[in-house]
């Protein structure tokens, strides 16, 4: 037994000996772990990764194994020169190497305990309560920033700052916004705006300018938004708030479309109605009701001008549904003998006397042998 404390104080006065011992425990946490696996494998009585809550409980013993290393190097090494040394002061309160590391464990912790809340436990609650994409989006991303915030304010006392110093700061930052910050303070104003009043919404459907696209992502400074051409743009929020947005997910879906078509004058007229409102009939994402229609407008130029109007119920489709009917309502034209015109211009070629045919003629003849005689006048 005596032995046993000799080799004891023998360990302890060897200098590395608390980062020999560090390196011994970690592979404990790793086989705890592993334990733990296990046993919530028998409880469950399969696999974890089947259950509903396994990725849950794994992604949380994980990330408690990371953190319990982390913990215990900082009570273990708390002493140690490179870890508890003052490196300078601020005030009256020492700044070490644990005072970064600390606001960095707590920062980091809420994040990962937002990220938990998020994707674990919300997505019951938007399930039981019907609740739509755009408002779980929305309410998870204000939950991650008041969890953000709080961590923050939780974490400078920890390393000794002084929080009544906000007060001046904040001071300072209205300055700042109101001279050189205007666009972000803008941005992000509109950021707030979009997230609680929702004019637009992840998922939806909108127009922008001349830009079709789809809501991925809206920020607190800025909405990425992905186009047909499966292009993402990132469009800073004001430019939501400013400017008109076509929103066609917005409300009701149902929306209404025009095919413009010109027929040749004296084609038969309740035919060609005929047609057209069999061509949208036929198609099955066309609505009955409303009823489509036809409508006269004029008689133009070359052709007597109609337009047909028609409901759907999914305005992503709205193109692909224009196109289908394009291409019926040709068929359908041709097959009955209808003719779509197209601009024509006649062209009248008058004839010209003869007599004044031998008059220009004579005029030329005259008007080249005086330009021959001047020739041969400066030859000479």
């Amino acid at each position: 037994m005596e032995s046993i404390w000799e080799w004891y104080e023998i360990w302890q006065n060897y200098r590395y000996h608390n980062e020999v011992n560090f390196l011994i425990f970690i592979p404990l946490f790793f086989l705890l772990r592993s334990w733990l696996i296990k046993k919530l494998n028998a409880a469950f009585n399969t696999r974890i990764e089947n259950n509903d809550l396994a990725p849950f409980i794994q992604s949380l013993i994980n990330w408690g194994t990371f953190y319990a290393i982390v913990v215990y190097a900082i009570i273990y090494f708390k002493d140690t020169f490179w870890l508890g040394e003052t490196w300078f002061r601020i005030g009256n309160t020492p700044v070490t190497t644990m005072t970064f590391i600390i606001p960095v464990i707590i920062i980091s912790l809420s994040i990962k305990f937002s990220n938990f809340i998020s994707r674990f436990l919300l997505h019951r609650v938007y399930s039981r309560y019907e609740m739509d994409q755009g408002m779980q989006y929305t309410f998870s991303r204000l939950l991650h920033y008041i969890i953000i915030v709080v961590s923050v304010l939780v974490a400078l006392p920890a390393i000794g700052f002084d929080l009544s110093v906000l007060t001046v700061f904040a001071g300072v930052a209205g300055i700042g916004i109101g001279f050189g910050m205007q666009n972000i303070a803008s941005n992000f104003i509109s950021g707030l705006i979009l997230l609680f009043e929702r004019p637009i919404k992840v998922g939806d459907r909108i127009k922008i300018g001349d830009i079709h696209c789809d809501v991925q992502h809206i920020n607190i400074r800025s909405t990425v938004v992905r186009t047909r051409n499966n292009e993402h743009i990132i469009i800073p929020n004001s430019q939501f708030i400013e400017n008109q947005i076509i929103n066609w997910s917005y409300g009701d879906p149902i929306v209404r479309q025009t095919i413009l078509i010109g027929v040749a004058y004296g084609s038969n007229v309740r035919l060609l109605e005929k047609l057209l409102l069999q061509a949208v009939h036929e198609h099955q994402d066309v609505l009955d009701d409303p009823p489509p229609r036809v409508d006269f407008l004029n008689f133009g130029e070359s052709s007597l001008d109609f337009r047909l109007l028609y409901w759907i119920s999914d305005p992503v489709l709205r193109k692909r549904i224009k196109s289908a009917l394009n291409y019926r309502i040709n068929d359908l034209l041709q097959e009955h003998g209808l003719e779509i015109p197209f601009p024509q211009r006649d062209l009248h070629l008058r004839s010209v006397d003869t007599a004044l045919l031998k008059n220009m003629q004579w005029e030329m003849e005259v008007s080249n042998e005086g330009n021959g005689d001047e020739q041969n006048k400066g030859s000479n």
